[in-house]
């Protein structure tokens, strides 16, 4: 078979905690934008437009290019300000601070005169992190309901093209512009960003913009400076192993790499690909030589690291004479992206669509008695690839007889997609140089975040990652410790992580507890409406809620609103039970549907047993019959922790925690490149 690499169509594909825009990525880095020093004309960074909301009550930084020593006037509702610019085109105006209000211009003039038209002054909100933020509003519960409700012009949204820099970026890329939140426009808002706004603007009436910069799949590492990154003992001698990057190399080094691996795995090149791709989906087909992999699972994690393109699988299914002949239907669980799934040679169903279930119905006469061959032509555009979900979720159902398919598939590659390069994981400070340095000094009231999923793994080392990059981004804005909130991980059985096994999502969410230390910080538990096997879980109208509420309470001085869950504050051990004090408990301690449920007790032999509990006013009297002597009480310790119900009467839930300070399985991980 011959690799041939071809181009991927445009379009942005998630998968698993993963959203990827792989195919338009700008792979080179201040070449690809304007650089318009040499311009006669004169122009705003990209982040300046129409419909835009500008932060209130500070200095309203603007700033851009021009010609060299052009002078430069900028007006706004009725200030007026003029500089020349800088012998490099650059020029930078601070207007004075406005209140909440617009309509209003924006005219910028040099040698010519660039009108920014529908302007409001409000709040602005970064909202960054991976695919549970860039995860948009057509996507969410109750999608077609709250599309055709949205009737809020004064919320504004602008989403920041997904793009990787070797260095840090003069200006963002291409984008769509600032959308009001209408129903023509809202589907394609964020949707965390969007409910979290819609809550801020029914208590506040003032506008609210939303600069949505997040990309799925991604690492908090590469949203974080390099500058960060050098002045931290934890990552100094990691950054200076990382050479100065030039993408354009970088790429076409990648390349050679992957159609060395796929070479290796599948030998040497046919006369005639086309007319073996052609007979893989065929029974007659002889698949002998074909390597093995894992399904379900990601070919990224397994034989194919990196790797976008199209591959086959196949799968031989032996059946006896009383199935043959009947009908069946085929599950397969998700795929990503895109699939066409063939039985027996004939053509049973087709997906384009990354996260859905894909069950296929199998026709009487289609299937014979003895081998059945499956064959599945996959196109993966970014991110990961291949057939994931549950074990479970793969089968083929005949004459109500339930026929596993999880287990070692036969695969090949059909083609490499060019832009398989460099991804914004590749390399630390990639996304920041493209996604964030280009929105600096834009003002801002503060930022939304919601990332971790891809941590999980050094979550351990999170405690220290998470906080360089709020630390880093406050340095870098200039205004001091804005308030930063942020999404603890909901519950998703990611890999059946618990306190006997060790759970990388519970340390996780230990260390973004812990960054609740830094000042002017805020954190949303959603353990409680996550969804075991969906990483994306659809409720984001009440995640948008706990971030406003948050929000409302230590931004906008709402203090008389509860905003948080019960914090555990101490414990105390009386015979075989522990007695666990908590804060935040409102107006009293609850357990949600029942029972309490999410407690664990461990002796000093660190082996934890389900507990019981029982609410006592302020505190909750826990016990486990198999511990006599307990020295440990968890709670919600486990990557699915929705059983966990012990809430608040204001409704939040508490926040996950441990007593222990017991080794976990991720203490010993750290971020290499």
């Amino acid at each position: 078979m011959v690799i041939t690499p071809t181009t991927a169509n445009n379009g942005e594909q998630r998968h698993n905690g993963k959203n990827h825009t792989m195919k338009n990525i700008f792979l080179t880095t201040i070449g690809v934008l304007l650089y318009v020093s040499g311009f006669a004309d004169v122009r705003p960074a990209k982040i300046f437009a129409d419909s835009m909301v500008l932060q209130r009550g500070i200095k309203i930084p603007v700033w851009g290019w021009a010609a060299n020593n052009e002078k430069i006037t900028v007006q706004f509702n009725k200030q007026s300000k003029t500089i020349t610019a800088g012998n490099d085109g650059r020029w930078r105006i601070d207007l004075d601070a406005e209140k909440e209000g617009g309509p209003y211009q924006l005219l910028i003039k040099g040698n010519n005169t660039m009108a920014l038209n529908n302007v409001m002054v409000g709040d602005v909100w970064i909202c960054s992190g991976q695919s549970n933020m860039e995860w948009t509003v057509d996507n969410s519960l109750n999608s077609t309901e709250e599309i055709a409700a949205a009737s809020f012009p004064m919320i504004r949204h602008i989403k920041i093209t997904n793009a990787v820099g070797d260095k840090p970026w003069e200006d963002i890329g291409k984008n769509s512009g600032w959308k009001t939140a209408v129903p023509a426009n809202v589907a394609n808002f964020t949707a965390v960003g969007y409910f979290f706004a819609r809550e801020l603007y029914k208590q506040l009436k003032v506008p609210i913009g939303l600069i949505n910069t997040s990309w799925g799949g991604t690492d908090v590492e590469t949203w974080t400076s390099r500058q960060a990154f050098e002045n931290s003992d934890e990552f100094a001698d990691m950054i200076a192993k990382i050479p100065s990057l030039n993408l354009d190399s970088l790429a076409e080094a990648h390349q050679r790499t992957m159609l060395a691996t796929i070479t290796k795995l599948q030998g040497a090149a046919g006369n005639d690909p086309a007319v073996s791709m052609a007979r893989w989906k065929e029974t007659a087909f002889n698949d002998s030589k074909w390597p093995q992999i894992k399904v379900p699972g990601l070919w990224e994690q397994q034989s194919l690291p990196g790797f976008d393109g199209i591959v086959w699988f196949r799968k031989t299914v032996v059946l006896f004479a009383p199935e043959a002949g009947k009908p069946a239907d085929l599950s397969l669980g998700m795929i990503d992206d895109s699939d066409e799934t063939y039985v027996n040679g004939i053509l049973v169903g087709s997906t384009k669509s990354y996260n859905q279930n894909r069950v296929y119905h199998i026709p009487a006469g289609v299937l014979k008695e003895g081998k059945n061959v499956i064959a599945i032509r996959v196109e993966d555009t970014g991110g990961g690839g291949g057939l994931y979900g549950a074990p479970s979720d793969l089968h083929l159902m005949v004459n109500d007889n339930k026929k596993s398919l999880s287990g070692n598939w036969l695969f090949q590659v059909e083609s490499v997609f060019k832009a398989s390069a460099v991804g914004p994981n590749s390399y630390p400070t990639l996304l920041y140089n493209a996604m964030i340095h280009p929105l600096i000094p834009f003002g801002i009231k503060g930022a939304i975040w919601y990332q971790g999923e891809s941590n999980a793994g050094r979550a351990y080392q999170y405690r220290k990652a998470f906080p360089l990059l709020i630390n880093d981004w406050r340095k870098h804005w200039g205004q001091g410790d804005f308030p930063f909130y942020f999404v603890q991980l909901a519950s998703f059985n990611a890999g059946d992580g618990n306190s006997e096994k060790g759970s990388a999502w519970a340390e996780l969410r230990e260390a973004q507890t812990m960054t609740l230390s830094l000042p002017n910080t805020g954190m949303a538990v959603t353990t409680d409406i996550g969804e075991s096997k969906d990483i994306h879980p659809k409720n984001k109208q009440d995640v948008g809620k706990r971030l406003a509420a948050a929000a409302l309470y230590n931004a906008y001085g709402r203090t008389k609103r509860i905003y948080s869950g019960p914090v555990f504050r101490t414990m105390k051990v009386t015979g075989n039970n522990i007695m666990v004090w908590f804060k935040n408990n409102g107006s009293g301690l609850i357990a949600k549907n029942g029972t309490l449920k999410g407690f664990e007790i461990a002796g000093a032999d660190k082996k934890f047993y389900p507990a019981t509990g029982v609410i006592k006013a302020d505190h909750v009297v826990i016990s486990a019959g198999t511990v006599l002597m307990p020295a440990a009480v968890r709670y919600a310790w486990a990557d699915d922790a929705g059983n966990a119900n012990l809430f608040n009467k204001e409704g939040f839930p508490t926040v996950p925690f441990r007593t222990d300070q017991w080794k976990g399985i991720t203490e010993g991980a750290k971020y290499r490149n």
